[in-house]
């Protein structure tokens, strides 16, 4: 794509942010989408050379993001595009200002992630949109969302209806992804096996909660779960079945939550069937805590733990016991138990210890 001319109607002849943007357009826009704005007053105070294919580079983006991101500030007036024989060959910033055409101000979110408000399909006091036939059809007068109609029913193998069609534009319109994240998101499900447009629907919201913008993103993300999803199945014993939602949940948060590698995740699994001799996702995720309350991100960080707890245990009157319950026998004691507590009680180690250091 050509070198695009950028220019503006304003007279200040540094980099400045208007706080009209400020008050009446940040806080409601896309991180990404504000970054490329900012982008583009530093190119034009300083005269620097600018492309969409160079911003796209920049920010590790799709040129078809960098473009959605400027007709979303073209259609808040704060930017026009200008286009020559139907090329983009110009871009002029205006004077931040609110219009009718403004969003209201809301409490801003984290750049690249969305409030608990719209993950959970609300915004504020808005519900989920529900896209109208108008709307539909507005939206599928665009090339990107064709592609996009016509790649899900590609991997689907039916026409899309109504709902498939709501879900696809929430993600492309409210999410904000790009069509070739929303691709590699059906493509992804589909090879799962799961071909409701609920179940990706799920997933979307799962990546923009990470943050997750580009495939490659959510190819490493993909590729990590799946990996500790075979490895916890192994390292438990299970087989014949797939783990079910509230098992899949806790993998996520050791992977995502706790930035464990799967090495400590497999040890947690191998230690909690020399425990309790059978699988148990909560037994697991009390030991997984107690190492990441104590920092551990090696294995060499529990075998550190290991031996100082066997030698805290040369420290304690030998008329004060401290061996542990047996789990089988403290579960029998409260019907309502599900799973005994974690094998180390690191607060006690850490009184022990402390009390040595100072002796």
């Amino acid at each position: 794509m050509k070198d695009i001319t950028l220019h503006t109607n304003s007279k200040t002849a540094s980099t400045c942010v208007s706080n009209a943007f400020i008050d009446h357009f940040m806080a409601n826009a896309n991180g990404e989408f504000v970054k490329i704005y900012l982008y583009l007053l530093r190119c034009m105070s300083y005269g620097d050379d600018f492309s969409i294919s160079g911003i796209a580079d920049k920010f590790e983006h799709t040129e078809k993001d960098i473009l959605r991101a400027l007709k979303y500030w073209e259609k808040m007036h704060v930017l026009q595009l200008e286009y020559k024989e139907g090329d983009l060959c110009g871009i002029c910033i205006l004077d931040a200002a609110p219009t009718e055409k403004a969003p209201e101000k809301k409490e801003p979110a984290d750049a690249g992630r969305l409030t608990h408000e719209a993950l959970s399909g609300e915004t504020g006091d808005k519900p989920r949109p529900e896209y109208t036939k108008d709307q539909i059809s507005t939206f599928q007068q665009k090339e990107d969302v064709q592609d996009l109609i016509f790649i899900a029913e590609k991997y689907l193998g039916h026409t899309l209806n109504s709902t498939d069609v709501n879900a696809i534009l929430y993600w492309y319109d409210t999410l904000h992804f790009s069509v070739d994240l929303i691709e590699y998101l059906i493509e992804y499900c589909v090879d799962k096996g799961h071909r409701s447009t609920r179940y990706m629907d799920k997933v979307a919201l799962g990546w923009a909660e990470l943050g997750i913008r580009t495939v490659e993103q959510a190819k490493r993300t993909a590729g990590l779960h799946s990996k500790a999803y075979y490895a916890v199945m192994k390292a438990f014993g299970i087989s014949g079945r797939n783990l079910v939602e509230f098992e899949q949940n806790f993998i996520s948060k050791w992977t995502n939550e706790y930035g464990f590698s799967l090495d400590i995740i497999g040890e947690a699994c191998k230690r909690t069937i020399q425990a309790i001799h059978q699988p148990s996702f909560e037994y697991a995720d009390t030991i997984l805590n107690s190492w990441k309350k104590n920092n551990v991100h090696r294995l060499k960080d529990i075998s550190a733990l290991d031996t100082a707890y066997q030698k805290s245990k040369v420290l304690v009157p030998k008329n004060i016991s401290t061996a542990r319950p047996n789990a089988k026998s403290a579960a029998s004691k409260n019907r309502f138990t599900n799973y005994p507590q974690r094998s180390y009680d690191y607060t006690e180690l850490e009184k022990q210890l402390l009390n040595r250091s100072m002796q």
